[in-house]
Formats: structure tokens, C-alpha cells, sequence
């Protein structure tokens, strides 16, 4: 079968799959009718689909109709939750759930999987290994994927592919470099205890804002004095929350952010720095500091030769090397990699660029992002490719 132009011939049905997915977008753990719609069509294709009770997801397996003993199983794997945000792209199948929207492209994510199971279905017979299948849900939490890890999703699985669409790459782009892919991501937050008091009267209490604010600006000196530049590191406080009147001296007050990094060494050591220089800092405004940090997803990093010749020979070979694309690590975190950890992954980047009806191109998350449709098939043939390359070596 020619690949590439059977996921040509399915771009309609692809690009109707994203569609009704992004009209219904539903976020982490909630993901109930896309389940439903998800399920609907895989067992369409005659698949034995199995759900997970209690979560959303699903999973289905496309059995080799040349399979011997000792034969490979390769996972493939799309998420398909939403954001908390409210849409503002304009387009007409824009999201009917008030305050919800794939703004990070996951339905594209899912309906180049259905796609691509369907092209699977149609060369069961001459496949010599297995085809995993899972839809995960949860992703946006950074620790969906554990889930579905600890259900045993990866029993007798010997690689794992997946792919992102990138509104930072054009189409028609394909990044499987060697490598950091996302950064490991973490989340942390402090509570600053102090003594509250009259605003014209200060020195009767001890100010949990002040405490807070400063708390904010030496958190900086993790990255820039307490880390090695060579090794990359975000610490970023995205939250403030203190105060409770104007002329009130707060006795509270919480900050909580995100770490991003692509080194475990690095990793592991951030808690301990944030946990002293909160506490110092607190301490020096007669405050107390109590750090709560959690680890979530690691880094994503490809680093099998194997599966990195694997995708660098699906891209050539489907649309040639000028579609092969080097780029740089993201700072986006993605838990692909409870898998990809575990067995040898490769998490391709799907150039898909595509202007909003502003004139821009948006990042991820923002209201306005929108996708470059045609970018779908190309994602539906990577699938399809790097399952019938890795089953056959």
C-alpha cells in the first residue's frame, strides 16, 4: 500500500474527525462524549475496544495477521483533553462548551490516531507484529498518562509512538531529532505566614505580602546563582493570591508556579532550593514559609538510535528529506513520557502553522490558535509508517 497517498485519500474523513472533536472539547478526566465518539468509530472498524471504569480513554489492539512467536507490539498514542479557556478563533465548528477549547490541538492528535487505525485495519493481514492503541485522557494535568501506565497499558509493548502538532513549526515540517523533546514538569506552591494588622500601622504585624513578593524575586537566583548555566531550567511563579482589604496588613499570602527542566540531576534538586529560599526569606520579615513541590511528568527525550533512524526513514520516505526539520527542545512538558521512559519513543512535532483570523499565528494556549488542517494527513501517515517500519525490522 502506498501510504502517503492513502492518508491523502482520508483527509476529508480526517479533517471531519478534528472537527467534531474540536466542537466538543471536554477537559481532563471529563472527556465522557469523546470516549463515546472515540470507541463509536473504532468499533466501526471492527476493533474490540476496552475502557477504562471509572476514567475516560480507551484502548483497542490490531493483531498481525503474520505474527509469529517473539513478535514486536508498538504502541501508538493520542491524547484528546481540552483547556479551561474560553475560544475566540471564530471558526464555525468552534467549541459549543462555554470555556473549554483545544487550544493545545490535542483533537488533531486523536483524529490522526482514528485515521490512522483505519489504514492499520486495512493492512492487518500483512503485518508481522501488533498495533497498541491507546487515547489517553488527562494529559493537560501532566500526570494523566500515569493512569494508564499503572493500568498495565504498556505490558508487552516494545515501542511507543506519538506526536504533537506545532503552531510553532510550518507545515509541512516533521521534527524527530535526537534529543530533549519537552521539558519535565513540576508544580509547586508556597504559603507565607505572617501577622496580620492595621495598614497604617505596620510594625504591629508582620506582612505576608512583602514576605511574598520578595520570595518571588529571590526564587530567580535558583535559575541564574544556584544552577549550572550550561543546563537549562525554568522557574516560574504564574500565581499570587494575599490580602484582604486595602488598609489591611494581609496575614497570608500564596504563590505557586512551575519548574521546567530537561536534565533528573538538575531536576531533583530544585525542591530543596526553593524550600530554602523561601524559608530565609520568609524569616528575614519574621514570616514562617511552607513549600509544597510535586513531581510530575519527566522529560521527553528520544535517545534509541533505533527508533530515531526509524522516524527520520517514515519522514524521507513519505515526503522526503526536505520535510525533516531539526529543531530546538520545548519548553512545554508533556506526559509522554511515563511511556517513552519505560520503552524506546519517539514524539514527533507536526508542522501546522496557521494564522488566526487576526493575521497572526498564536501559540499554544492561546484562545485564538488555530491549525493547519492539511497538516492532519501527514500526521495520519507517520502513525501508519512508524508502526509498519518498527513491526518489520
Amino acid at each position: 500500500m502506498d501510504i502517503r497517498k492513502r492518508a491523502e485519500e482520508l483527509e476529508s474523513e480526517v479533517i471531519e474527525l478534528r472537527r467534531w472533536l474540536h466542537q466538543h472539547a471536554e477537559l481532563s478526566w471529563r472527556e465522557y462524549e469523546s470516549t463515546e465518539y472515540i470507541i463509536k468509530y473504532l468499533e466501526n472498524l471492527g476493533l474490540e475496544v476496552h475502557r477504562y471504569e471509572g476514567h475516560t480513554g480507551c484502548w483497542a489492539m490490531i493483531r498481525g495477521g503474520k505474527t509469529a512467536e517473539g513478535c514486536k507490539t508498538i504502541l501508538l498514542r493520542a491524547d484528546f483533553d481540552a483547556l479551561p479557556i474560553t475560544e475566540e478563533t471564530g471558526l464555525p465548528f468552534a467549541s459549543v462548551n462555554k470555556g473549554v477549547f483545544h487550544g493545545c490541538g490535542h483533537e488533531t492528535h486523536a483524529a490522526m490516531l482514528l485515521a490512522a487505525c483505519k489504514i492499520l485495519v486495512e493492512l492487518q493481514e500483512e503485518l508481522p507484529g501488533n498495533v497498541k492503541i491507546l487515547f489517553q485522557a488527562a494529559e493537560e494535568t501532566a500526570n494523566g498518562a500515569k493512569y494508564y501506565v499503572d493500568q498495565g497499558i504498556l505490558d508487552g509493548v516494545d515501542a511507543v509512538y506519538g506526536c504533537h502538532i506545532s503552531s510553532w513549526i510550518q507545515s509541512p515540517y516533521i521534527a524527530v531529532n535526537e534529543g530533549p523533546r519537552c521539558a519535565a514538569t513540576d508544580e509547586f506552591s508556597i504559603r507565607i505566614q505572617g501577622v496580620g494588622c492595621h495598614g497604617g500601622m505596620p510594625h504591629q504585624g508582620r506582612d505576608a505580602i512583602v514576605a511574598v513578593c520578595s520570595t518571588v524575586m529571590n526564587l530567580q537566583s535558583v535559575v541564574s546563582r544556584l544552577t549550572d548555566p550550561i543546563d537549562a531550567l525554568v522557574v516560574t511563579v504564574g500565581k499570587i493570591d494575599g490580602g484582604t482589604n486595602y488598609n489591611v496588613v494581609a496575614d497570608t499570602a500564596t504563590l505557586s508556579g512551575t519548574v521546567r527542566s530537561y536534565s533528573q540531576e538538575v531536576r531533583e534538586g530544585v525542591h530543596e532550593k526553593l524550600r530554602q529560599i523561601a524559608e530565609h526569606t520568609a524569616a528575614a520579615y519574621g514570616c514562617t514559609a511552607q513549600v509544597e513541590y510535586e513531581m510530575k511528568t519527566g522529560p521527553v527525550i528520544h535517545s534509541d538510535p533505533q527508533m530515531i533512524r526509524i522516524s527520520r526513514e517514515a519522514v524521507v520516505k513519505l515526503f522526503g528529506d526536505e520535510a525533516l526539520l531539526e529543531t530546538r527542545p520545548v519548553g512545554g512538558g508533556d506526559d509522554f513520557a511515563y511511556f517513552s521512559e519505560r520503552v524506546p519513543g519517539i514524539y514527533a512535532m507536526i508542522g501546522a502553522a496557521q494564522p488566526s483570523d487576526d493575521g497572526l499565528v498564536h501559540a499554544h494556549h492561546h484562545p485564538k490558535v488555530c491549525f493547519d488542517e492539511g497538516s492532519l494527513k501527514r500526521g495520519v501517515a507517520m502513525h501508519v509508517q512508524m508502526a509498519v517500519d518498527f513491526l518489520g525490522e
